[in-house]
């Protein structure tokens, strides 16, 4: 089963301010969807609490601490990234995964190397007063496959580039 993280960052790995995205990039918004809809993503409670409402046509796989948490009908809840990794690949047999957040969950991922590709937006900008950060992980352990660049136009205020990782 192919795990693959979906973020956008800044220079400085900035994610998120107050359970919140520090920008709105439609075309962002639009990849996110292309790649992740009909499919399994795996996500911290805080990050599945912030969303605005359930994203449609995706089964959502909660990662959270708290034991008697339920889960929305139709997804599931987990108390570790493995278990979130063992029920989507062993009992549901997926190809592939999507590991969408938050801060927490892409840490552990990247330090336990339980990824094998990334779908990062770099945003061209840094912000420095963000609360939540992508870690930082080793370029020499990814190979970067594809680069396309987006530039600020009247939708977007933030130049960015959309660069796919995978791991060497």
């Amino acid at each position: 089963m192919k795990r693959t993280i979906v973020v956008a960052k800044a220079k400085n790995n900035a994610i998120g301010k107050n359970n919140d995205l520090l920008w709105r990039l439609p075309d962002d918004f639009k990849f996110f969807k292309q790649v992740t809809l009909g499919n399994y993503v795996i996500m911290g409670r805080r990050t599945f609490d912030s969303l605005p409402g359930m994203l449609p046509d995706r089964k959502f796989v909660i990662v959270t601490r708290q034991k008697d948490y339920e889960a929305p009908e139709g997804h599931d809840a987990v108390n570790s990234l493995e278990e979130a990794f063992e029920l989507c690949g062993v009992k549901k047999q997926l190809q592939e995964v999507f590991i969408i957040g938050g801060g927490i969950i892409y840490k552990d991922a990247l330090e336990k190397g339980m990824v094998d590709r990334m779908l990062i937006t770099e945003v061209d900008t840094v912000i420095e007063e963000a609360d939540t950060f992508f870690p930082e992980f080793d370029p020499n352990d990814w190979h970067e496959e594809r680069r396309q660049h987006h530039p600020i136009d009247e939708k977007h205020n933030y130049a960015f580039d959309f660069v796919t990782y995978v791991k060497k």
